[in-house]
């Protein structure tokens, strides 16, 4: 007699998370990132006053780190397109680190100038690059949700860190307060190149089930395309312009917070020492959470709205915010509200991060890097320009004013960006192909 046979107890091998590891070692990456960038805002009266620097040297300061960061943007983040990430993302946390720590080695105005602008080319490319690590690793449906605690993560650091920084001053000097934030960056670096990989394919510790999640969800694969005809569509193509002139106020705003900002609290409003502290951490305070929201809340617009308005409905709405809270700011009164609406305008702004830089992946897939290198590096003239205007519109106008108008003007101009971007439309496609509707 022949015996019946035995069902199969093998079931489907279930998806291993190390994505969810990875998605975690890069959020740590942010806070380290933010912690090195912001803490230079609560040195400045410090370093200021020993080297005996006017507001629009110290500017320059500020502005070296952001010429020297979009100097290197774009190559570096061509680098990880074509060598991947792993050896790229290492290589930039290791320089940026050492030129954190050597900035507090500084003795004139000079050295300091120079040491932010080798910092600056160092930490060129961490944010694409980080781009690219999701674009490998993190299904579409989960990318919105996965940035937004990306930078959601960063936000934290940068509002904690003033408070930080302030009180390890009550116990070190602000040169050994840059040691150690750049040997926190070094040893991210290692555990970093002794664990991660750039493919999934690559890593041992990821299983088939894995693999073709992330291939079935999107997951980019390796560039390899290079020469004249490419860096014509990537930098002559309209989603590519239009997402480089909508993150110019980005950058912009944000970097009069993480430069300028307590010293408009102090100056323009009178704020005390401890009322500058909270008020500079607020807009990166409430930026923890709206980058988290703007992430959710993209997810399921795309899901209902489609692509476009999912990505492009949002940023245009945030940005208009952004706009009208930055206008209402000179003629306010009240310095505390001059102070909140700053920070929602901050919010507002960060709000549709996860909409840009999600963008960049849709239409940039295995180039998404040098896509999102593109719009970045646009963003980091903005980043740039606005110490300048600052210290500038100070010393010929004595005015803060003039720097508030202009970012909110920018964010206007922003709105309409929003409106000529269409994230179905990939950047190496036919340009004269039909889009879907």
């Amino acid at each position: 007699m022949t015996p019946a046979p035995v069902p199969s107890s093998t079931a489907p091998a279930q998806p291993t998370r190390v994505r969810y590891r990875v998605a975690g070692l890069t959020y740590l990456l942010a806070m380290i990132v933010y912690l090195d960038r912001v803490c230079l805002a609560t040195l400045a009266p410090r370093i200021s006053a020993e080297f005996v620097l006017t507001k629009v040297q110290m500017g320059y300061v500020f502005s070296a780190f952001a010429l020297a960061y979009a100097i290197f943007e774009i190559p570096t983040a061509r680098f990880a397109d074509r060598l991947g990430t792993r050896d790229v993302l290492t290589r930039i946390v290791i320089w940026w680190s050492a030129f954190t720590m050597l900035t507090g080695a500084a003795f004139n105005y000079v050295s300091l100038l120079a040491a932010r602008f080798l910092f600056g080319a160092g930490e060129a490319g961490a944010w694409p690059c980080s781009a690219r690590v999701f674009a490998s690793w993190i299904p579409r449906r989960e990318r919105g949700t996965a940035q937004s605690f990306f930078f959601s993560a960063a936000f934290l650091s940068g509002a904690l860190t003033p408070f930080v920084v302030t009180l390890l001053l009550q116990h070190i000097s602000w040169r050994w307060v840059l040691v150690t934030f750049g040997a926190l960056g070094l040893l991210w670096a290692a555990a970093w190149h002794r664990w991660f990989r750039s493919e999934p394919a690559e890593h041992p510790d990821v299983n088939a089930a894995e693999r073709d999640l992330i291939a079935a969800g999107g997951g980019a694969a390796p560039s390899h395309a290079g020469g004249g005809k490419f860096w014509r569509q990537i930098i002559l193509n309209r989603n590519v312009l239009a997402l480089c002139l909508m993150y110019f106020p980005n950058s912009c705003v944000f970097y009069f917070c993480i430069t300028w900002l307590p010293t408009y609290l102090k100056e323009r409003h009178n704020f005390t020492a401890l009322s500058v502290d909270v008020f500079t951490g607020l807009p990166l305070l409430l930026s923890v959470f709206s980058v988290i929201i703007g992430g959710v809340t993209m997810d399921r617009l795309i899901a209902r709205l489609g692509e476009r308005l999912g990505r492009c409905g949002l940023g245009a709405v945030a940005y208009a915010v952004a706009a009208c809270a930055l206008l209402a700011v000179p003629s306010c009164t009240d310095p505390i509200i001059a102070a909140l609406l700053i920070a929602v305008a901050m919010a507002a702004n960060t709000f549709t991060l996860s909409a840009a830089w999600g963008t960049c992946i849709e239409i940039g897939g295995g180039n998404s890097g040098v896509v999102s290198a593109t719009m970045n590096t646009a963003g980091q003239i903005g980043s740039l320009l606005c110490p300048l205007l600052v210290a500038y519109s100070l010393q010929w106008f004595n005015s803060w004013d003039i720097s508030i108008y202009v970012m909110s003007a920018l964010f206007f101009v922003g709105v309409g960006c929003w409106c000529l971007i269409d994230p179905r439309r990939p950047v190496l496609a036919d340009l004269a192909a039909p889009v879907p509707t």
